[in-house]
């Protein structure tokens, strides 16, 4: 018989708001489906970048976000199968290391978009390890409210590339879905961090 695994009980909701209450001058890529879903609902915002049908790309654009300004934090709140698809990425941004990028995994051990399918972290995979290994500068599993205020803390600390493992239960809150028009989100994007619309 194979071993049990045990999935995360913290609510996504609650964590993405706690993660995102009193943001300072943090820049939010928000991956695909769920991800989306819950920044939308901790409440919309100008730095908020939603991504649609870019399954895979959160954490790269993230690092291409870090390195152009590094005068903004910038967070990467993704799920665990948008952070298994680009897997490759990890290895990427730890050898670049900018010190104002965390990446952050809303980890429910399933693949949310596609049926709710066991993930390779419900399998056991653990994540947090693998970045550990590639190099970041922090790396931690998160199962407790006390995690995440310690990860809302480091957004704003330059001591390097950062990454969390946050366990979440696998559930499926109401959908607060973002704007789906992809010109107008980069466009607003654009025009926070002073940018002529393009």
């Amino acid at each position: 018989m194979g071993e049990i695994i045990q999935y995360g009980t913290l609510d996504r909701r609650e964590v993405v708001a706690r993660l995102l209450a009193g943001r300072k001058k943090v820049l939010v890529v928000a991956g695909i489906g769920w991800a989306s879903f819950d920044v939308m609902a901790a409440g919309d915002h100008d730095n908020n970048f939603y991504l649609w049908g870019a399954m895979g790309s959160a954490a790269m654009i993230g690092l291409g976000l870090a390195t152009a300004r590094p005068d903004y934090s910038v967070l990467v709140l993704t799920g665990d199968g948008d952070m298994l698809m680009s897997f490759g990425a990890l290895a990427t941004i730890a050898i670049r290391n900018p010190a104002n990028l965390t990446v952050a995994v809303l980890d429910n051990g399933h693949f949310g978009q596609t049926g709710w399918q066991e993930s390779h972290t419900g399998r056991g995979l653990a994540l947090e390890q693998v970045a550990k290994v590639c190099g970041f500068s922090w790396s931690s599993k998160i199962t407790n409210l006390a995690g995440v205020d310690d990860l809302r803390d480091r957004l704003y600390g330059c001591s390097g590339v950062k990454f969390a493992a946050i366990k979440i239960s696998a559930n499926t809150p109401p959908r607060v879905v973002p704007p789906r028009d992809g010109s107008y989100i980069k466009n607003r994007f654009r025009s926070a961090l002073g940018l002529q619309p393009i």
